[in-house]
């Protein structure tokens, strides 16, 4: 169970959050998220904020591949930006088959359903970005990869990562690393 979690995270703020297993670095998410009804406390955000939280496997919706880029929000976005954004997130490849319907969740692996994740960050814009393990599927430069794209593209979001790697303090000012209560 987590106890006197005291988090401040301002626009600009990167955070990585630490632990062994089972600590609850998940369900602190969660609860960031108003997805998890057993928590108590006091959590205030700023009014309107715009918020994404990005899980280690992110839901592909069946339909185009266009669709699945634009999930979960109906944002309209130009066929030659979704061009671009597939060829910042390393899958240009995939740029012809943008109208293609498919099970995406199928057909990709997921490592590049994790790149297309991050692709859904870049084009919704959001003020918090919360990452549960959001590269666990990529090797190390693609991870540096792509959290050099948020920091290049989103310098003003806040940025709060869930992971066990080392190579994700990199990319953080603070660490909250957190202990299994007995």
């Amino acid at each position: 169970m987590l106890e006197n979690i005291d988090l401040k995270i301002a626009p600009g703020d990167t955070l990585l959050i630490t632990g062994i297993s089972g600590t609850g670095k998940s369900t602190l998410l969660r609860t960031l998220a108003g997805l998890w009804p057993f928590a108590e406390g006091k959590l205030t955000w700023p009014e309107n904020a715009r918020m994404l939280f990005v899980p280690q496997k992110s839901y592909l919706p069946l339909g185009t591949l266009a669709q699945a880029l634009c999930y979960p929000g109906a944002l309209e976005i130009k066929e030659a930006e979704l061009r671009e954004m597939l060829s910042l997130v390393q899958l240009g490849h995939l740029a012809d088959r943008l109208s293609e319907t498919d099970q995406w969740s199928n057909v990709l692996s997921l490592g590049e359903q994790q790149r297309i994740a991050f692709a859904r960050v870049l084009l919704a814009r959001p003020e918090f970005v919360f990452l549960d393990e959001a590269t666990s599927a990529l090797d190390e430069a693609a991870e540096a990869h792509m959290y050099g794209l948020l920091k290049v593209r989103l310098p003003g979001a806040a940025l709060v990562s869930v992971g066990h790697r080392s190579s994700l303090r990199a990319w953080h000012a603070q660490e909250k690393a957190l202990d299994k209560k007995a």
